[in-house]
């Protein structure tokens, strides 16, 4: 098993943090000595989650509650952080409806570029002078598989993603010649709180999406997370695309008979 005693003592902020991939995240993070900020927009699953970790790990939890659209909130977030951040997961991000680009709703739209992609670059915008001062950190990025092909429904969820894919690689040359990494991961069905999200409570329509077939769950995209935050510090893993093995592009599932 490769040691992730490296993370030992970093202070890493996660983003979405009160489910699904960022949850896992903390919760693997804590396991490897890390001490964490998280940050959500339900405090008392942040609470929760908090308490759950401190009291499971010799670590130190802080949590704030506020969300990524408010750049004003995320500037008052980062002014009053207590450490220097090591590690940003910017996890934060959602789908919301499936209609065609004739029918979709505008606000549907502005709710996924405001959290997926201004919420994402403003949080980096706060955060990565702290670690170009210091030299050192790591900016860790969770796309999609939206993010390198799209699909029918998804026009403007998967320009997000392709945003965040393009986010990543200029940050990463904007910041060459510094120590701080940079990387994504790009999950493919995962089963979170994503679809309900997606389909806004429509429990059938979401349950549809894992249908026949056995999805990612939170923690397998928070192991591949773990993995590249725990690399030494002169490996830098640029992008991971990470599938269930049922599936093989973002619309072909195999669901069996």
């Amino acid at each position: 098993m490769i040691s992730t005693d490296r993370l030992k003592d970093k202070w890493a902020v996660i983003t979405g943090a009160t489910s699904g991939i960022g949850k896992a995240c903390a919760e693997l993070f804590a396991e490897a000595g890390a001490h964490l900020v998280l940050t959500g927009r339900r405090q008392d699953r942040l609470e929760s989650l908090r308490d759950e970790l401190k009291n499971s790990h010799y670590i130190n939890v802080e949590i704030s509650s506020f969300d990524v659209r408010d750049r004003d909130a995320c500037s008052n977030f980062v002014d009053n952080l207590s450490h220097p951040v090591d590690i940003l997961i910017n996890n934060a991000g959602l789908a919301v409806g499936k209609d065609p680009v004739d029918q979709a709703k505008f606000e549907d739209w502005d709710r996924m570029i405001d959290t997926n992609l201004k919420g994402l670059l403003t949080m980096t915008r706060l955060v990565a002078p702290g670690m170009k001062n210091r030299n050192s950190g790591h900016i860790i990025n969770i796309g999609s598989i939206a993010g390198h092909e799209a699909y029918a429904g998804g026009v403007v969820y998967c320009a997000t993603k392709h945003a965040v894919d393009a986010i990543t690689k200029s940050t990463k040359k904007d910041l060459h010649g510094t120590a701080i990494r940079v990387g994504s991961v790009s999950p493919g069905l995962v089963e979170t709180e994503f679809s309900n999200v997606r389909f806004k409570g429509d429990d059938t329509s979401a349950d549809q999406v894992y249908e026949g077939m056995k999805p990612l769950t939170g923690k397998d995209i928070a192991e591949m997370v773990l993995f590249m935050a725990s690399r030494p510090d002169h490996v830098n893993i640029m992008d991971s695309i990470v599938y269930p093995v049922q599936q093989s592009a973002a619309t072909m599932v195999d669901r069996g008979s």
